[in-house]
Formats: C-alpha cells, structure tokens, sequence
C-alpha cells in the first residue's frame, strides 16, 4: 500500500506513514488478506486508542495520538463576534450554529438571513465575517449561492398592471432548474466573459459551461420575484417610501 493510499486514509505524514507502511508488511506476514488491510488501517485512524495494546498496529496508533495532540487547539474568543438576524422565526438550530461560529478567534461578524435554516459549519443563509482566514467547511454544497435586492424605477401600478409584462422578463431573463442553461443564441452579455479566462487549466475548461450559466437562478429553494420595498428609513441611500422591487436567490446549479 503506497503512500498516496495511506494519505486517503486519514493517515499523518511521518512517523504515523512510516510506522503504517510497517504495519502493513507486518499484517500481511501475519496473513490478514490484503483486500482487509485498508479497513484495518481505517479504524486505527479513526479509534487510536482502541489499539494501543494491539500486536500489530500499537505503535501506528501511539503515533496517530501524538499527532493529534501536536495540533493547535481551539480557544474561543472571550466574548463571541457580534451577528444580526435579519427576519423573523429562525430556525433554533441555525442561530446555535451561527452563536458557536461567532466564538471561533477568527470571527468578526455575523449575520443571518431571512431564508436562514440549518447547514453545515455555518447555516444556510448565514453570513460569517473572518480575519485572514478561510473556512471550507462552512460553505457547504451550494458554492456561490446569493441574494440580490434589485430598486427599479418603474410605478408601483405595473406590478398590478403589467403582471404578464413583469412575468415574461423573468421567464425570457433566467431559466430556473438543476441544469438549465442558455444555449449559444441565447447567452447572456456580461464583462466577465471578455477576461481572459487562461489563467489557469480549471477556468478555461469551464468557460464555456459558465457562460451556459450565467445568469440562470438553479434549482432548489431558489427563486426570482417582482414585489414591493418599503423604505422606512433615510439610511439606505433612498428617501422613505415605496418602491418596485427584484428580489433573487440563486445558486444549486
């Protein structure tokens, strides 16, 4: 079993690969079936301590529990980063998630979303502000999921008025659905196409896929709808009143 393989199997570099690569020549003298060996190896990674008085794999998992002890603990903030909630009737387990997130040392601020609902390290709909950091796990499956609030200057009596008018551009402007797209005549126009996309082997394979996409909203619980804004305040940049509105979430391309 080479290194590679070891790796996949959650094995440390070092003494923990060394020590594997013995126990597993060590096993296969013993006569353990070598289509057996990976779920072994496995289950040392996995319960270190369950084989610390093993024949076999003792000094394997001495060394995979080094390991783990070598690593940087996690010391929350002594007072969590402030988050705002922006809606109402959250789900309860996506405010815990986003109050354990709040106390990682990397945290400045938070915030939820009205869609908010339980995800992976952070909620879906979930908005985590970090200092020199960048956390995967937090952004779940759904990568570049978003919402856009769209002011229009148009009267209000066209959303009453000119339903079809309003539902035509959202059918003609977007497609909705896992794998929609836009065929070569009917592509959208956007600056972003005219960069050059060589810059590395990834983005110039898909630069064709991504023009099929742009501008398509996904599947899922995405959507795109004409309503009404009501501005209550003079802190948004717009004077109080009402407004026609866009409103899309997109993303599960």
């Amino acid at each position: 079993m080479n290194a590679r393989k070891l790796t996949r199997l959650g094995v440390p570099k070092g003494d923990g690969m060394r020590l594997a690569g013995t126990a597993v020549r060590d096993a296969r003298a013993f006569g353990i079936p070598k289509r057996d060996i990976p779920q072994l190896i496995t289950a040392v990674v996995e319960n270190p301590n369950d084989y610390l008085q093993d024949d076999l794999f003792a000094e394997l998992a001495a060394a995979i529990l080094a390991h783990e002890q070598a690593q940087p603990r996690f010391k929350p903030r002594s007072q969590a980063a402030p988050f705002q909630i922006w809606g109402e009737d959250i789900d309860k387990n996506a405010i815990k998630q986003m109050e354990n997130a709040v106390q990682l040392p990397i945290s400045v601020r938070g915030a939820l979303m009205p869609d908010a609902h339980l995800g992976y390290g952070l909620p879906i709909g979930g908005v985590l502000a970090v200092e020199n950091a960048i956390i995967p796990y937090a952004v779940g499956v759904d990568i570049a999921c978003r919402m856009k609030l769209s002011v229009l200057d148009m009267p209000l009596h066209t959303l009453r008025g000119e339903q079809k008018r309003l539902s035509n551009a959202i059918e003609y402007e977007t497609r909705f659905g896992m794998g929609a797209n836009f065929g070569r005549g009917e592509r959208r126009d956007h600056p972003v196409m005219e960069e050059d996309w060589r810059v590395t082997a990834v983005t110039a394979r898909l630069r064709d896929k991504a023009w099929t996409q742009l501008g398509t909203s996904g599947s899922g619980n995405h959507f795109v709808e004409f309503g009404v804004l009501a501005i209550l305040n003079d802190d948004l940049g717009l004077p109080q009143g009402e407004y026609l509105a866009l409103l899309s979430h997109s993303g599960s391309r």
